[in-house]
């Protein structure tokens, strides 16, 4: 079964996945919201076609540790996502996210229209890859 890595946005939500060994997080898609029930929908679609059991729910905490509007809007999101599916949904910081993303897609030369229709899956991809990591770490013993 498949994790899929999520990152909220005010008009956007990155995606990305897991492959079936849980071992690499991959940038899926970024959708365009208006409203969450716009999200539920496509996200069933994705949770049944690629067999997802897991949900990986970027934290967006401040760099001070303090919690602001977007940790608001996420808990709002994740009860949401509660409400409409029975898979577990993790939280997962995800400071510099999008910093580090954006970095990454800047060493690969991307143009910069290219890098804002992409970097919210790839915010995505690295949060994924976070949890990825430290489940790894946890199953094999060697938990940091």
């Amino acid at each position: 079964m498949r994790v899929l890595g999520l990152d909220l946005g005010t008009k956007t939500l990155g995606l990305a996945i897991s492959d079936k060994e849980r071992i690499i997080a991959s940038p899926y898609k970024t959708l365009r919201y208006t409203n969450y029930e716009e999200l539920i929908l496509e996200l069933k679609k994705i949770v049944e076609e690629k067999k997802v059991d897991t949900f990986v729910l970027g934290y967006p905490k401040n760099m001070n540790n303090s919690l602001g509007f977007a940790v608001e809007r996420t808990m709002e999101f994740k009860s949401v996502l509660e409400n409409h599916f029975s898979i577990p949904i993790i939280l997962m910081d995800e400071r510099l996210s999008t910093t580090e993303a954006e970095n990454v897609l800047i060493r690969v030369d991307t143009k910069r229209k290219k890098r804002k229709e992409i970097i919210d899956s790839y915010a995505a991809a690295i949060i994924l890859d976070t949890y990825l990591k430290k489940e790894s770490r946890e199953k094999s013993g060697y938990e940091k």
